[in-house]
C-alpha cells in the first residue's frame, strides 16, 4: 500500500495535477490520486524545488498543471490563470496574446514577478507592462504562482507574487505531441513537440503558431477609425537539452524564440507591436542525495519591438537583460541552509515614449532556512534575509513564516516579510515633453506583507479542504507622478512619496470532490484597495470577487468535461466629462469537454472549449476621449469590452 506521505511526494513533481495549497492536510481528489501512476520520478534542480519548500513552509503556492490547461483547451497562460488560480485577479487587455492587468492579493501588476523557467522576464522599461502576451499553452509544463512577499529568495518585483512559467520537461523516452485548432475569431491554433533521451543525453523541441483576427474591443470608437478588430499572429518554439555528467550533476541548455505581431487597437486607431524575443539559459545542477547541493546559472534575454501606428514609420522600445545566479544548499539533520547570489545587467531604451538608454546592474546575496520533520513533526519553519545593491540604491529585506499542524486535520500558517520594487527606467530615466519627468534620485518602493491563515480539512464522505487567509501589505516610498511644481517642459516629475499605503483583504478557499471523478475548487476574494488622495477604492478593483471550478474526468472513460466561473464585482472610474462611471458586477462562464476518439488507446484527442459561453457583454475598462472634429469640442464615453462568446475546436495526436 503506497503511503499518502508517498503520494504527496509524488504529486509534487507530477505534471498533470494541481499542487494547490500543498499544506499536508490538502486531501487528493481521484484524479490526482490515479495521475500518481504516471509520474516519471527525475532529478529537480534546487531552483524547480523551491516554490514546493516555500508552500510547505507557509507560502500559498497554486499550480496550474499541462493537464488543467490541455484538457481546459486554453491557448496562453494569462487565460488560465484568469480562470483557474483561487485569488489572482485578472483581465486582459484585449483577450488571448495581449497584455494584463494582474492583481495578486491586492497588488498592482507592476508588483508580481514573471518568469520562465527562474528567468526574470518583467519588462523594466515599464515595470506595469506585464510580459504575458507571448506564452503559449503550448509551451507550458505547469504554472506556479506563488502569492505575498517573495523578495528574498525572487528579488526586485516579487512584492506581492511570482508567477512562474515552467518549460515542457525532459522524458526518459520517446514522447511527442501534435496538435491543430482553430476559433470562432477566424484564429488558428497549431503546435507540436518531440522528447526522448538517450544514454547521458536527453532533448525536448516544441513550436507553436498562434494566429487570429481578434475582435472589436471597444463600443464605441472616433468615426473615421475602420480597423477595429484586435488581432495576433505569434511564433514561438523553444529547444532545450540535457547532458548527466553523473547521476548527480547536470547541465541544461535551452533557448527560446518568439516572433509576434501584436495589434493594440484604441478608440482613435490601431498600433502594432511587431516582437522579436530571445531567452538563452545554461545551468549546471549538482543534487546528490547526501552533502551540500547547488545550481549555477547564466541567462540572456532580448525584448526587440518595432512600435508603429497605421500609417507611421516604426519607432524601436526594448531591452536587453543579462545575468548569473547561483545558490547552495547546506543539509543538516534539524536544518536545511541556502546561500546565493544574484547579478544582473540591464539595459533598454524606448524610441516611442522617450527613455534614454541607461544600463543597470544589480547585485544580491541572500540566505534562508527551513527547518525539517526532524525538528518537529507539526512545525515548519523558515527565515530569510537578502542584500541587494543597485546603483547607488542599497536595499535589505527579510522574511519568515511557518506552519503549525494544530491537529491531524487542522493547521495555522502565516507570513511576515518585507520585499522592494526597484524604479523603471521609465521613472528614472522618461525624458519624453508629452509625460512625467524621469527622477534618477528615486529610493526603492519598499513594503511589509503580512499573511496569516487557518485551514483543514473534513473527512466526510466526500472530503474536502479549506482555506481562510487574511492579509495585509504596508507600502513606503511610494513612486508617485507629483504634477504640482513640473520641470520645464514636462507635466511633472516622478517622486517618492511620504508615508505609507496600506492594502488588505481576505480569501476563502474550498477544495472538494462532489462525487467520484468530480472535484471542484470554489474561492473568494474581498481586497480592500483605497486610493491615498480620495479614500475610495482604486478604479478597476472591485472588492469582491470569485471563480468556481468543475471537474469531471472518469479515469475509465475516454471523455472529460469541465466548466470555469469568474465573477467580477461593481468597480468604478471617475471619467472625464461623464463622472463617476460603475462597471463590473459580472459572470463569465468556460465550458470545455475532450473526448479520445481511440477509447482506451488515448492518443487522439478532440477538445472543444466556449470562452465566455454565455455571451456576457461586460468592460474591463470605462474612459472618454474629444470627438475628432468636434466644434465645440464634445467628449465620447466609450468601453473597453472583454471576451466576446468564442468557440475552440482543437483535434491533437500523441505518441
Amino acid at each position: 500500500m503506497i503511503s499518502r506521505a508517498a503520494i504527496a511526494a509524488a504529486l509534487a513533481c507530477s505534471p498533470a495535477v494541481v499542487l494547490a495549497q500543498t499544506s499536508a492536510q490538502t486531501p487528493l481528489s481521484t484524479d490526482q490520486a490515479h495521475a500518481v501512476a504516471d509520474v516519471v520520478v527525475t532529478g529537480q534542480s534546487l531552483e524547480e524545488t523551491l516554490p514546493k519548500l516555500l508552500s510547505d513552509h507557509g507560502f500559498d503556492v497554486e499550480t496550474i498543471s499541462a493537464r488543467q490547461l490541455r484538457d481546459g483547451g486554453f491557448v496562453d497562460v494569462s487565460q488560465a490563470i484568469e480562470m483557474l488560480v483561487p485569488g489572482a485577479f485578472m483581465t486582459t487587455q484585449a483577450g488571448p496574446f495581449s497584455y494584463v492587468n494582474l492583481s495578486l492579493q491586492g497588488s498592482r501588476s507592476s508588483d508580481v514577478l514573471w518568469t520562465i523557467d527562474g528567468v526574470r522576464i518583467n519588462n523594466r522599461l515599464y515595470n506595469s507592462t506585464s510580459p504575458a502576451d507571448t506564452l503559449p499553452a503550448a509551451m507550458v509544463e505547469r504554472i506556479e504562482v506563488l502569492k505575498g512577499g517573495h523578495g528574498v529568495l525572487y528579488g526586485t518585483q516579487a512584492a506581492a507574487g511570482v508567477v512562474n512559467v515552467v518549460s515542457r520537461p525532459f522524458s526518459r523516452d520517446l514522447t511527442g505531441a501534435v496538435n491543430l485548432g482553430a476559433d470562432t475569431n477566424d484564429g488558428l491554433h497549431v503546435n507540436g513537440a518531440i522528447s526522448d533521451a538517450f544514454g547521458r543525453h536527453k532533448f525536448v523541441v516544441w513550436a507553436s503558431k498562434d494566429k487570429s483576427d481578434g475582435y472589436d474591443l471597444y463600443d464605441a470608437y472616433q468615426p473615421d477609425v475602420t480597423d477595429r478588430k484586435r488581432g495576433y499572429d505569434v511564433l514561438s518554439g523553444g529547444v532545450k537539452y540535457g547532458y548527466d555528467f553523473t547521476d548527480d550533476l547536470s547541465l541544461t541548455l535551452q533557448y527560446i524564440r518568439t516572433a509576434a505581431a501584436l495589434d493594440y487597437p484604441s478608440q482613435s486607431g490601431v498600433s502594432v507591436n511587431d516582437r522579436d524575443e530571445t531567452i538563452g539559459i545554461v545551468r549546471l545542477d549538482y543534487t546528490p542525495d547526501t552533502g551540500p547541493q547547488f545550481f549555477l546559472k547564466s541567462y540572456y534575454h532580448q525584448w526587440d519591438t518595432d512600435y508603429y501606428t497605421r500609417p507611421n514609420p516604426s519607432k524601436y522600445w526594448g531591452y536587453k537583460d543579462f545575468g548569473l545566479s547561483g545558490l547552495a544548499r547546506f543539509r543538516t539533520r534539524l536544518a536545511d541552509y541556502d546561500l546565493g547570489y544574484d547579478f544582473q545587467n540591464y539595459k533598454g531604451r524606448d524610441e516611442v515614449l522617450l527613455i534614454e538608454g541607461e544600463t543597470e546592474q544589480v547585485h544580491a546575496v541572500y540566505g534562508q532556512v527551513r527547518t525539517t520533520e526532524a525538528f518537529s513533526s507539526r512545525a515548519r519553519l523558515t527565515a530569510g534575509a537578502r542584500y541587494n545593491h543597485a546603483g547607488g540604491a542599497d536595499t535589505v529585506v527579510w522574511s519568515a513564516s511557518g506552519v503549525y499542524d494544530l491537529t491531524d486535520s487542522l493547521y495555522v500558517e502565516g507570513s511576515v516579510g518585507t520585499s522592494f520594487l526597484l524604479p523603471d527606467a521609465e521613472k528614472l530615466y522618461g525624458v519624453d515633453p508629452c509625460c512625467t519627468r524621469g527622477n534618477p534620485n528615486l529610493k526603492p518602493e519598499e513594503s511589509l506583507n503580512f499573511n496569516l491563515a487557518l485551514g483543514g480539512r473534513l473527512d466526510a464522505a466526500r472530503p474536502l479542504s479549506w482555506q481562510v487567509t487574511a492579509y495585509r501589505r504596508e507600502v513606503k516610498n511610494l513612486i508617485a507622478a507629483d504634477n504640482s511644481n513640473p520641470p520645464d517642459g514636462f507635466d511633472g516629475i516622478y517622486v517618492n512619496i511620504d508615508g505609507k499605503t496600506d492594502v488588505s483583504g481576505a480569501e476563502l478557499t474550498v477544495r472538494g470532490d462532489l462525487a467520484r471523478s468530480f472535484n471542484y475548487t470554489l474561492a473568494y476574494s474581498y481586497s480592500r484597495e483605497r486610493a491615498r488622495t480620495t479614500g475610495v477604492q482604486i478604479a478597476g478593483r472591485p472588492e469582491h470577487s470569485a471563480k468556481f471550478n468543475l471537474n469531471y474526468a472518469p479515469v475509465d472513460r475516454p471523455f472529460g468535461t469541465s466548466a470555469a466561473v469568474k465573477y467580477v464585482g461593481q468597480t468604478e472610474n471617475t471619467v472625464s466629462g461623464f463622472g463617476v462611471q460603475p462597471y463590473g458586477d459580472y459572470a463569465v462562464v468556460d465550458l470545455s469537454a475532450h473526448w479520445f476518439i481511440d477509447g482506451e488507446a488515448r492518443r487522439t484527442r478532440l477538445n472543444l472549449r466556449l470562452e465566455n459561453a454565455l455571451d456576457e457583454d461586460y468592460a474591463t475598462s470605462v474612459a472618454s476621449a474629444v470627438l475628432r472634429g468636434s466644434s465645440p469640442s464634445r467628449r465620447f464615453l466609450y468601453r473597453r469590452l472583454g471576451m466576446p462568446r468564442t468557440a475552440y475546436v482543437s483535434l491533437g495526436y500523441s505518441f
